[in-house]
């Protein structure tokens, strides 16, 4: 939503549609399936969109989002559709495809009556097609299976037409076969949706609920609520509650988006549109939450809501020091529009005044460290991703550490870490190298099924931890690219987990701490000594790299001194002048040693927290 809401004064009037006349569906499928472009074509087809304003991922407003081909956002459109004679109201829910932004396809499904699952035809079924179609399932939607980029060389309709067949129990003919670039079926795909997809089943006369499935913030209105009504009618000027908050707004417009917004004097039983409070926070728009009149509220919320919940801590410090107070700034308006970020001030010894913040994910977090970069031409060192550990001390406290240097000394009785459900798909020649991949990182399988003869789905439960590094990228390599990867929480295991600590000199370096399995403490220490021994210049005097359990040195380098020849002036003359001038270089050296201090350069710092993993692959 962006300056288009801001300056759109139409007074058109959307026709309220009768329910049985309503088709909610969303469009569900794997990264790169094809589904903004799908979108498009619709867009074209039903004439809200005219070929003269058409741009690619039209419904797609972020920069990052049209130059990386996914969808963050969930995006709600209205679009006409005749039908035998009828005229219909088709709203299209288009769902972000990535596992970090599982809830909100959650909420979008709940939105909705139909499904359309869309699959490349050229990839065939992959992990996070089936994690969104399990889930489609369990909210009863109406699955419609198509086919996507039928047009290419590479396309192999008959054998992808088969596994879903294999997949949903139904027959080969059932699958649509579309390619969403030429527009070709989108017209059939349409018209089974309006002949397969139930009407919404909403009481008009009941109290009126509605769900939030998304919200935006729009600079000039405030925040744009996006919902689907259940039951009742919402009308415009009239007073709002939010059930999880209960927090009261005046619905200052309502109405629907086709594919700009549209006022309206409401939105009855079954219809998607938008709401403006002129609320500023979107965190009093929460995604799943339930909105109800206060002339007739609803007794029970809907189901389903809770609060986005970070999987994956990071530290994001400013490069400048000087910059802190804009990063600050830059947080608190990027929480605007993302109510899934949450960060709270720390310090570092080495990288000084910064935040600690949670993210959904790896993407999540890329992406935001990507917009603050860009939209607030900030320079940020991110410390590596880590989640977060219930230890238990031997006196029965506990801690909640989300960072290692909040790791408690002391004798610790038990720690748990977060463990996920993984699902991998991969072609059955890659079944090897997968099965030792998650076994290195101490993975459980819990079942294997051949979709097809050459298709195999494996699932493994696997500590997080063990996967929010470099996991999805190895698994990429192992398997030239073919693999697919879709995971969720499902609660914490009991680990022989340790920190290791890294020395410079005897001091402690937090930025460089980490908490691993007691098996892999040696060998993060070793790589991270070897590191550092490369990266941090050499000084006047000899400077020990440790790695530490506790008080156990588990690894070591050391970078040697800088030398002065002290005796080039020496010609010729007595041994015991030149030994003379020695023994005052190493006392001056000792003395140095004990009160000097190690400078670490700041690209260093950003090298060893970032670069590892490159360097590694590269050897």
């Amino acid at each position: 939503m962006s300056t288009s809401l801001a300056h759109h004064a139409d007074s058109i009037q959307p026709a309220h549609t009768s329910q049985e006349h309503l088709r909610n569906f969303c469009i569900i499928a794997h990264i790169d399936h094809g589904k903004s472009t799908l979108a498009d074509r619709m867009l074209q087809e039903t004439g809200i969109v005219t070929d003269r304003q058409m741009r690619a991922q039209y419904l797609d407003r972020m920069d990052i989002e049209r130059e990386r081909g996914i969808t963050i956002k969930s995006q709600a459109v209205r679009m006409p559709w005749k039908y035998n004679g009828t005229d219909y109201a088709l709203n299209m829910i288009d769902t972000p495809g990535h596992v970090d932004f599982s809830y909100e396809v959650s909420r979008s499904l709940a939105a909705c009556e139909g499904a359309v699952l869309l699959i490349d035809s050229t990839q065939g079924i992959e992990a996070q097609t089936l994690a969104n179609l399990y889930m489609a399932m369990e909210n009863d939607l109406v699955i419609i299976p198509v086919l996507n980029k039928i047009d290419l060389p590479a396309a192999q309709p008959d054998k992808c037409a088969e596994e879903v067949a294999g997949l949903l129990g139904v027959d080969m003919e059932e699958c649509l076969m579309v390619s969403a670039k030429t527009g070709q079926g989108v017209t059939e795909l349409l018209d089974r949706i309006v002949d397969e997809v139930p009407a919404p089943s909403g009481n008009p006369e009941a109290p009126s609920r509605a769900m939030i499935f998304d919200s935006v913030y729009d600079s000039y209105r405030g925040v744009v609520t996006y919902v689907r009504m259940i039951d009742g009618a919402l009308t415009a000027r009239e007073k709002l509650v939010m059930m999880s908050t209960k927090t009261v707004h005046e619905c200052q417009e309502i109405g629907v988006i086709s594919p700009e917004p549209i006022s309206s004097d409401g939105l009855g039983a079954g219809e998607v549109g938008y709401v403006i409070t002129g609320v500023k926070d979107v965190r009093q728009s929460r995604v799943g939450d339930t909105v109800t009149s206060t002339n007739r509220p609803a007794e029970k919320a809907l189901e389903g809501y809770h609060d986005p919940k970070p999987m994956v801590y990071s530290g994001l410090y400013p490069i400048d020091g000087d910059d802190f107070p804009e990063l600050r700034e830059a947080l608190d308006k990027l929480r605007l529009n993302d109510a899934a970020i949450s960060y709270e001030p720390e310090t570092s010894v080495a990288l000084g005044f910064g935040f600690r913040c949670g993210f959904l994910g790896l993407l999540h977090l890329e992406i935001v460290k990507e917009r603050l970069d860009r939209e607030f031409n900030l320079d940020i060192i991110a410390t590596a991703p880590s989640v977060v550990y219930h230890v238990t001390m031997e006196d029965g406290t506990n801690v909640e550490v989300t960072n290692p240097s909040e790791f408690p000394d002391g004798k610790v009785a038990d720690i748990t870490e977060p463990v996920v459900d993984a699902t991998v798909l991969t072609p059955a020649q890659f079944v090897g190298p997968v099965m030792e991949l998650c076994q290195k990182r101490r993975g459980t399988q819990t079942g294997m099924d051949y979709l097809s003869a050459d298709r195999v789905e494996m699932h493994y439960t696997l500590p997080l931890a063990e996967i929010v590094f470099d996991f999805f990228d190895q698994l990429k390599s192992k398997t030239r690219g073919y693999a697919s990867l879709d995971y969720h929480e499902t609660g914490e295991q009991s680990a022989d987990l340790v920190k290791v600590d890294v020395l410079l000199n005897g001091e402690k370096v937090d930025a460089f701490s980490a908490i691993v399995h007691r098996d892999s403490a040696y060998s993060y220490g070793d790589k991270m000594t070897r590191r550092l021994k490369e990266l941090i210049p050499r000084q006047q005097f000899e400077i020990p790299v440790q790695a530490s359990v506790g008080s156990r040195i588990i690894a070591r380098q050391t970078i040697k001194a800088l030398r002065k020849d002290m005796l080039a002036k020496c010609y010729g003359g007595d041994i015991s002048r030149k030994r003379k001038l020695l023994e005052k270089q190493k006392e001056g050296k000792k003395r140095m040693k004990a009160i000097g201090s190690v400078d670490v350069p700041q690209n260093a710092f950003i090298a060893a927290l970032t670069g590892g993993d490159q360097e590694g692959k590269k050897k």
